[in-house]
């Protein structure tokens, strides 16, 4: 946690018809713009590609994160130079942080196949067979045939884990978490953010910034949903099995079984649903 990710605030409580005024904390959202500087002829130009509402804190593990899993870049030396301008006003005055990644020469990058992408929302243009086929053309990862199993049982120890680590969670209720482990249930990365895809590509970001991509032999964990985006962006990193707290979406299942990822929801209170790839996880006794 740091000091960025949370704000006090003064509240009153209402509880079994008694009033309070107490102090509490929130969790903090601002909006993050990100430029990217890419040559065109032989010029370097600027543009702007994408405006998140995110948790501050970690942002260059969000920005990696997010142009990987968006096939910019498929490594740290596709960006040759990071910028971070944090003295900027946005017109409605919130704090509007600015980032501007610039590519390398030699990164083949056309801006207009992803300029109305950013534009959308998860609500619009992602549908269907379409989408999946779209998806598993862009991965770049090309998946070991064997599969590990692991014991049932493990899954179970992931929410204790992840309550013990979600600090800002623990203090304002509000804020999702993504968390990779490995086949031992041991903790590896654990990032937290207001927006759940916000924290999948600050964890996807810190992995690949430290060289531990194709996250084959990791789980993912996540506080939530999972949705469509989030299987979309844990393929991309080569995440074998996702296990969510909350419920899978419709078209979640449909591109985890298309791309043989096992995934798990309702995972919580010693239960779970399994939804694709059961291979993957021992249900014996």
């Amino acid at each position: 946690m740091t000091k960025f990710e949370l704000t006090p605030a003064e509240i009153i409580k209402v509880k079994n018809g008694e009033v309070s005024y107490e102090n509490d904390l929130l969790s903090i959202e601002e909006p993050l713009e990100i430029k990217i500087s890419y040559v065109v002829d032989g010029e370097y130009v600027e543009k702007d590609l994408s405006i998140t509402m995110r948790t501050p804190g970690h942002d260059q593990n969000l920005v990696y994160g997010f142009l990987f899993t968006e096939g910019i870049i498929n490594t740290t030396t596709d960006i040759s130079e990071f910028f971070v301008n944090e003295e900027i006003t946005s017109k409605n005055g919130l704090s509007a942080n600015r980032v501007v990644c610039k590519l390398i020469p030699e990164l083949e990058f056309d801006f207009t196949a992803v300029e109305r992408h950013f534009y959308t929302t998860s609500s619009c243009g992602v549908c269907g067979k379409a989408s999946i086929d779209a998806v598993k053309i862009a991965c770049p990862i090309i998946v070991p045939q064997n599969k590990w199993i692991i014991p049932y049982q493990l899954l179970n120890t992931f929410n204790e884990t992840l309550k013990n680590a979600q600090k800002n969670f623990t203090y304002s209720g509000g804020i999702h978490a993504s968390a990779l482990f490995d086949l031992e249930g041991h903790l590896l990365v654990i990032r937290e953010d207001v927006g759940r895809h916000n924290a999948l590509d600050k964890v996807i970001g810190e992995a690949l910034m430290n060289n531990m991509i194709p996250l084959f032999d990791t789980i993912l964990f996540l506080s939530g949903r999972a949705s469509f985006e989030l299987v979309q962006k844990a393929s991309m990193a080569g995440i074998r099995m996702i296990c969510a707290v909350g419920a899978p979406s419709s078209l979640a299942v449909d591109l985890a079984q298309e791309l043989d990822i096992t995934l798990v929801g309702f995972l919580r209170d010693n239960r779970f649903n399994i939804y694709s790839a059961p291979e993957r996880i021992d249900l014996k006794l």
